[in-house]
C-alpha cells in the first residue's frame, strides 16, 4: 500500500469553519460534479485531517504548524498512484480544478509526499496494531 499526504493552508481571509465547509461540500465533490469517473481512479481511502493547534506539553506554547488540513490517500499500488496523479494534471479537468483550489488553499503550491508507515506496540499488553 501507498499513502499521498498533502499539506494544505487555507486562504488567509477564510474562517477555519469556512475552509472545512467548502473543502467538505465542495471541493471534495468537484470531480465528481465535473464528470470524471472515477475522481481518484483506485483510491482507497481519502481522509483529511484538519489541524487545531494544541500547547506543546514541555513549554506550554501553541506553536502553529504552517498548514491547516493534512490530507491523506491510499492506494494499493505506486502504478495506481502514479495513474490518479496522472488523471488529476488531465487538460480536460485541470484549469477547473485550479480554479477551485484558489477559492480555497492560499496557493497551488503545497508539499505533496509518499509515506512509509510504522507501527509501535501500543497499551498494557504492547500488542502490534492490526
Amino acid at each position: 500500500m501507498i499513502k499521498q499526504v498533502v499539506f494544505l493552508k487555507k486562504r488567509a481571509d477564510m474562517s477555519m469553519e469556512e475552509f472545512m465547509s467548502y473543502y467538505e461540500q465542495q471541493h471534495t465533490q468537484l470531480a465528481r460534479r465535473m464528470g470524471a469517473k472515477p475522481s481518484l481512479p483506485n483510491a482507497q481511502r481519502y481522509v483529511r485531517r484538519y489541524v487545531k493547534p494544541e500547547k506543546n506539553p514541555l513549554t506550554g506554547e501553541v506553536i502553529h504548524p504552517g498548514y491547516d488540513c493534512i490530507m491523506e490517500i491510499w492506494w494499493n499500488t505506486r502504478a495506481d498512484f502514479e495513474a490518479a496523479m496522472q488523471g488529476l494534471s488531465n487538460p480536460q479537468f485541470l484549469q477547473a480544478r485550479l480554479e477551485d483550489e484558489r477559492k480555497l488553499f492560499a496557493t497551488n503550491s503545497n508539499p505533496v509526499c509518499t509515506v512509509e508507515e510504522f507501527d509501535s506496540p501500543m497499551g498494557s499488553s504492547e500488542v502490534q496494531p492490526s
